[in-house]
């Protein structure tokens, strides 16, 4: 059995990150080792008792924007095992989750994704109970379905998401790493998956390797990061001719907060308490979901547009009365 290397990156959150280790405790094979990359000035104390080491590395920018890329190239640089499993830390680990990928993860395999499951506010209060999460956690609607069993080539590398990953070392080798251009949300990811279909690097969907996404107030388009979204975008144009993350800059765009121009993004305007009702997570959705915020807002669209319409058929036709 290959040896894994658990991996996090993580700023605040405590509570999350602690159940992260629970759920790493819990293993049926536990993981060589937890490595995370502590993206604030000091490691985290009072975490719980493991059966494996905990090893924390510092990653900041003096600027105090999240360095997610440094911070997962820092932590998979800093980790001994033959797999590199990343998972986010509002992600906590099913018992399986370290056998399910030492078992997919074979050197020039590629990159495998996990399966992921939505957890509603406060899923966790009691601790933790993988058959309830099991019951009660959801897919995410633009995610794929994992297939039947094993695994299933992904064709598209911007379907590549980091919350949940593997791979050989080799393969992380082959890679390179995530571009460290990109700073603050959005974007390496997206790069990333770039980066691997450039080198002819296999992405997978699979049947397993299940992890639960703890609830957390969040916004999605994210307005919250609006700057560095546009920032990463420009830069990932830079490097590969186009822009990424074209659905939040649609949805920015349609709430007016950009101008969304062939050749420069704009902010018009900072995002007001409107913009955050229309896009934050309620207690009662288990995630943000863009597409809901998109589809609002076009709606919004259309049906002012045929008020218009109206209202210029019912002016044309008051003229035409007048006239007679």
């Amino acid at each position: 059995m290959r040896d894994v290397s658990a991996l996090t990156i993580a700023r605040g959150r405590h509570d999350h990150l602690r159940n992260v280790i629970r759920g790493l405790a819990a293993q049926t094979i536990p993981p060589r080792e937890l490595v995370i990359g502590v993206m604030a000035p000091e490691p985290y104390a009072d975490l719980p008792e493991t059966p494996f080491p905990i090893h924390q590395i510092i990653v900041q920018r003096d600027d105090g924007e999240l360095p997610l890329a440094a911070a997962r190239n820092a932590a998979a640089n800093a980790a001994r095992g033959e797999v590199l499993a990343f998972v986010d830390v509002d992600c906590i680990p099913h018992p399986d989750f370290v056998t399910d990928v030492a078992g997919a993860c074979d050197a020039g395999r590629g990159l495998v994704m996990g399966e992921v499951a939505y957890l509603p506010q406060g899923a966790t209060d009691a601790g933790l109970d993988f058959d309830r999460f099991d019951r009660i956690g959801v897919r995410h609607s633009d995610r794929q379905a994992p297939p039947p069993e094993g695994l299933r080539a992904c064709p598209d590398y911007r379907c590549f998401w980091s919350l949940n990953f593997a791979m050989h070392r080799d393969d992380w080798a082959r890679a390179g790493g995530f571009h460290e251009g990109y700073y603050g949300y959005g974007g390496e990811d997206t790069d990333f998956g770039r980066i691997l279909d450039s080198r002819g690097i296999d992405i997978w969907w699979m049947k397993g390797a299940r992890v639960y996404h703890q609830y957390h107030d969040h916004c999605m388009p994210p307005i919250h990061h609006i700057e560095s979204v546009l920032r990463n975008a420009e830069h990932f144009a830079s490097r590969w001719g186009h822009r990424t993350m074209g659905h939040w800059l649609h949805g920015f765009h349609l709430m007016g907060l950009i101008d969304n121009a062939p050749v420069g993004l704009t902010i018009l305007r900072a995002p007001d308490e409107a913009d955050f009702a229309l896009c934050r997570q309620t207690g009662d959705m288990p995630y943000a979901n863009t597409r809901r915020v998109i589809d609002q807002l076009e709606r919004a669209l259309e049906t002012e547009a045929e008020r218009r319409r109206n209202a210029d058929s019912a002016a044309t036709a008051l003229t035409s009365v007048a006239a007679e």
